[in-house]
């Protein structure tokens, strides 16, 4: 009997020592699924990193590849359109609207001729150089350009950005003084390259309603300024002396207070019934004026349109006539 209840006793001790190896191999089991499970999670965590970090690279490399293409197309369209469109203030669509601009023209004079002089190469380097020099004074004025079209440069004020109808024309009438000032200092360069004949602009500012949107198709847009008010501005380009800025009255009244300038005349312009008064531009008014500047200017001026046109023999006798006239005023003067 004894020996029945040790033997059941054994038993029962070795199925227990069973069972427990049996719960120490599951949680062995357990323990080694859910270490793999883990192991599987960290290489996925590690790869989604690495997957990140790739298309973070790539995210960056397409940005910069974007950016590059963006400042390369940026550059056939005016600042300030490309920069409304971009900050989403412009829709690109076919749209136009009425605005009261100023329109500026300008083109060289007898630029065919100074063209057929030079080899092509030699006229795109000049040519370019121009443009260059132009649209970086245009651009610090905040000038809108239009387009080039040879030689001639059409840019407006006052759209897609306007301080005001009277300071976009002071603008656009100190852009064209300065171009004019640069003009006379390239002329050194350009003599170098072999232009025996100075280039001089002519140039035409008038201030009207235009319109001025996007024209063209839904495949081809051109951002663009027509109407009346171009066409003037045109003509009193056309009309303009070499080395001369001619504006209409219109531009006239708004920087008058500010301007010299000096009364041209009347013309008649396509499209107008009525003749358009003109302003010759002397240049800023000094800030204390002087006893009969404006006539001085203008006088001088004119000598210089008359001497750039002038036989060498016909210019020495001009300036001994001129010399005995203030000899005369001289001694009038002391006596």
């Amino acid at each position: 009997m004894a020996k029945s209840v040790d033997t059941a006793a054994q038993s029962s001790d070795e199925t227990g020592q069973a069972d427990q190896t049996t719960s120490l191999q599951s949680l062995q089991e357990e323990n080694d699924y859910l270490r793999s499970e883990l192991e599987d999670l960290r290489l996925l965590y590690e790869a989604t990193i690495e997957h990140g970090e790739a298309v973070e690279d790539q995210l960056a490399d397409q940005s910069t590849k974007l950016e590059a293409l963006s400042r390369q197309l940026a550059k056939y369209l005016s600042p300030q359109v490309y920069q409304s469109i971009f900050e989403g203030r412009q829709e690109v669509k076919i749209a136009s609207t009425r605005k009261k601009l100023t329109v500026f023209f300008s083109d060289i004079a007898d630029f065919t001729e100074t063209a057929d002089r030079l080899e092509s190469e030699e006229l795109t380097a000049i040519l370019n150089q121009y443009l260059t020099e132009m649209s970086n004074i245009a651009l610090r004025y905040g000038a809108t350009i239009d387009k080039y079209v040879g030689d001639a440069i059409l840019i407006f004020f006052g759209d897609p950005e306007t301080r005001g109808v009277t300071e976009d024309a002071l603008a656009c009438v100190r852009m064209a003084i300065d171009m004019q000032d640069r003009m006379k200092a390239l002329q050194g360069a350009w003599r170098e390259a072999g232009i025996s004949k100075p280039m001089k602009c002519r140039m035409g500012i008038h201030t009207d309603y235009c319109t001025v949107g996007n024209f063209g198709s839904e495949d081809r847009l051109d951002y663009t300024i027509i109407g009346r008010g171009v066409n003037t501005a045109s003509r009193l380009e056309s009309l303009a002396t070499p080395g001369s800025i001619l504006i209409s009255f219109e531009t006239y009244s708004q920087v008058k207070e500010q301007i010299k300038c000096a009364e041209n005349g009347e013309v008649n312009v396509k499209g107008i019934a009525y003749p358009v008064s003109t302003y010759e531009v002397i240049g800023l008014k000094e800030p204390v004026p002087v006893k009969d500047d404006l006539e001085v200017d203008l006088v001088s001026r004119q000598l210089d349109k008359i001497s750039d046109t002038m036989a060498p023999e016909d210019r020495d006798r001009l300036i001994a006539t001129l010399k005995s006239a203030l000899d005369r005023l001289t001694s009038t003067e002391t006596a």
